[in-house]
């Protein structure tokens, strides 16, 4: 009888999760199986032609090649200078309250004001950068950054790390916090150096928030649209072309809702395998 209580117990949980995940994912698979398109006023069964189409796709190649190399860069990136951050924050010095009152505020930014925000500053009259750079004598580089195809993404990914790292930071922070002191000071009285304590004490006891955190922000910087298609539109020529984006012209520009969902569904296979390697290679390590 209590074991039928529990069950009752998490039925409308598990009724909620039914339509709002596990209904639409079992939609996309379908759709994925399908040539639908309503312009067309076409809707077929057509097996996975869809997910043959992809690879054949030099586009789709290329906006996950993009995906790759924007998600890749900036969560290490992220990674490392959030680290940084955080051992910054972690010392006890005058103002440092301050700092980390304020260390979050690049985060809560709305996405479409930071975009704005750096847009402006590479703006090739008028942009901070741009003055910058004649004023060292490095005219030459005076561009329009987001619209030059060598810096488009290097921009893109500049501002994923500005909105990021400190995310990083904070959940490193309070993840050094509960690092017992007395394995600092018995390392001290061995002899121990900055990096020996870093390597042997800090990134072990670090590993299940590292851990999270780079799933968390893989899983977030593959999936995210709002970044490229606010900074970029995912040009100059594409040069900034990622899934999510590419993903939104198939179905919103074209209306080819089958192959659009062909690559939601591929996108989300990509993240399940990555996880789940990721997961067995933490498990063993540890």
């Amino acid at each position: 009888m209590k074991s039928y209580k529990g069950y009752l117990l998490v039925l409308p949980s598990l009724v909620i999760m039914s339509l709002l995940v596990f209904w639409p994912l079992i939609e996309a698979i379908w759709l994925s199986l399908t040539n639908d398109n309503p312009l067309m006023g076409v809707n077929n069964f057509i097996g996975i032609e869809n997910y043959i189409k992809l690879f054949q796709d030099p586009t789709f190649l290329h906006a996950f090649f993009n995906s790759t190399v924007l998600t890749t860069v900036a969560v290490l990136c992220e990674l490392v200078f959030g680290f940084l951050l955080a051992l910054t924050l972690q010392q006890n010095v005058p103002g440092i309250k301050f700092f980390r009152s304020i260390t979050m505020i690049g985060w809560a930014i709305p996405i479409i004001a930071t975009v704005i925000m750096f847009q402006f500053m590479s703006q090739p009259d008028y942009g901070f950068i741009n003055v910058i750079l004649q004023k060292i004598g490095l005219s030459q580089f005076n561009t329009y950054f987001f619209g030059n195809l060598s810096f488009a993404m290097p921009s893109v990914i500049i501002i994923n790390i500005w909105r990021n790292a400190p995310f990083f930071g904070i959940a490193f922070l309070a993840g050094l916090v509960g690092i017992p002191t007395y394995l600092y000071e018995a390392a001290s009285i061995d002899g121990a150096n900055f990096f020996h304590k870093f390597f042997y004490i800090t990134l072990p006891e670090m590993k299940s928030v590292i851990f999270v955190m780079l799933i968390i922000h893989i899983i977030f910087t593959f999936n995210d649209f709002n970044t490229v298609y606010l900074a970029t539109g995912g040009g100059p020529v594409n040069a900034t072309l990622v899934l999510p984006v590419y993903l939104y012209r198939q179905a919103w520009n074209n209306f080819n809702f089958g192959y659009a969902s062909s690559i939601g569904v591929f996108m989300l296979l990509i993240l399940v395998a990555f996880f789940v390697l990721f997961n067995k290679f933490m498990t063993e390590k540890n």
